[in-house]
């Protein structure tokens, strides 16, 4: 994927951390100004600590800006405009933090004026000769937004997390960047790993876009008997509701064990690549409609949605066809896009929503 342009990218050989979170902050200035003015305010902080640790001063704890702001202007390095920069970033991020009511575009572009200002300060004293810092412009609205509000505020939460590692431990800051670098150029919106879900020393990556998901159980064969259970003691029902560590899952239901949990694991890895593979071809085709089967599709288009859902067009699958009719399922066009969910009929397994997978796929192969 090519790497966006951003107004930041500047700052990347001074710090490339630095600059992948002012990417993350300037593409969220017209989708959440609180969340700008909150994070502007850690953004500076670090580039603070960073001043404090070159200028070799008495460090200050993680949290205290005023204290580094203080500690830089007794000592002599900043300029009346740099300190009432830093300042103004402070308190604006400091109401946001606190402040229920609803914060302006006009307030997050002030503040972004006033990063500017100190950005351009630490490049131009603390960077390299050979960078030139561009004339100060506002940021254009985006076509659309890049990633949820809720993943915004993960991301870059864990990004702070790891550029703070790096400070307090210099050795692992080529780690931190060489991961940096490979999310701002790989990385899609809901793709952020929110939690890891592990078992026996085993790990599974949880991402974003489906921190709720619902674990329809006929997507795992080897344990569907087991999530039905689970679901019926509200446990596995959703992503969510998982436990970080799944050992002693089976505990919740009877006659189940923990040769359940290993095969639930198993298939919740293949449940999650699966996920992916549908999640790509969705941002890969915008706009279009799906029926899913597994990692199989196929595009639901007005012709196919019409064709109604009859002995006359489908054969081998009457059990299937009388139950979705006495649900007012009548036509193609009013089948769930997981197809797997017709597995919840009475005598329907998989294989039989399988028959109605290809002979959909036939039909469309032939109009």
């Amino acid at each position: 994927m090519q790497q966006e342009l951003y107004f930041y990218r500047f700052l990347e050989p001074v710090s490339k951390d630095l600059a992948h979170i002012a990417k993350q902050l300037e593409n969220s200035i017209f989708t959440s100004p609180r969340v700008v003015l909150t994070h502007s305010r850690i953004f500076i902080e670090h580039i603070l600590q960073k001043v404090i640790e070159i200028e070799n001063l008495s460090q200050i704890r993680k949290g205290m800006l005023m204290e580094q702001v203080n500690l830089l202007d007794e000592n002599g390095y900043l300029t009346d405009e740099i300190r009432d920069a830093l300042h103004y970033v402070r308190m604006q991020g400091n109401q946001a933090a606190h402040d229920p009511r609803k914060f302006r575009y006009s307030e997050a572009l002030l503040c972004w004026e006033a990063i500017y200002t100190i950005v351009k300060w630490f490049v131009e004293v603390y960077g390299s000769y050979d960078i030139e810092v561009p004339e100060y412009h506002d940021p254009s609205p985006r076509k659309q937004q890049t990633f949820d509000i809720q993943e915004l505020v993960f991301k870059l939460d864990a990004l702070e997390e790891k550029l703070a590692a790096a400070i307090t431990n210099p050795q692992e800051e080529v780690e931190v960047v060489a991961t940096l670098e490979k999310e701002m150029t790989e990385e899609l919106p809901g793709d952020t790993t929110i939690r890891t879900i592990s078992y026996k020393g085993q790990y599974l990556d949880i991402p974003y876009f489906l921190r709720d998901a619902f674990l329809l159980p006929q997507r795992f064969p080897k344990s569907e008997t087991f999530l039905i259970r689970l679901g019926a003691e509200q446990h596995g029902r959703i992503m969510s509701e998982l436990p970080n560590n799944i050992e002693g899952l089976a505990r919740h239901v009877k006659r189940f064990s923990e040769k359940n949990e290993e095969q639930f694991f198993e298939e919740l890895k293949l449940f999650i690549e699966e996920e992916r593979i549908r999640r790509k071809i969705v941002l890969d085709r915008p706009g279009e409609l799906f029926f899913f089967f597994k990692t199989d599709y196929i595009v639901v288009t007005e012709e196919l949605s019409a064709i109604p859902l009859t002995d006359e067009y489908f054969t081998s699958i009457p059990n299937l066809l009388r139950q979705m009719h006495e649900d007012q399922i009548e036509k193609v066009g009013q089948i769930p896009m997981e197809l797997l969910i017709l597995a919840k009929y009475d005598r329907v397994g998989v294989g039989t929503v399988e028959k109605l997978f290809q002979q959909l796929k036939e039909m469309q192969t032939r109009k």
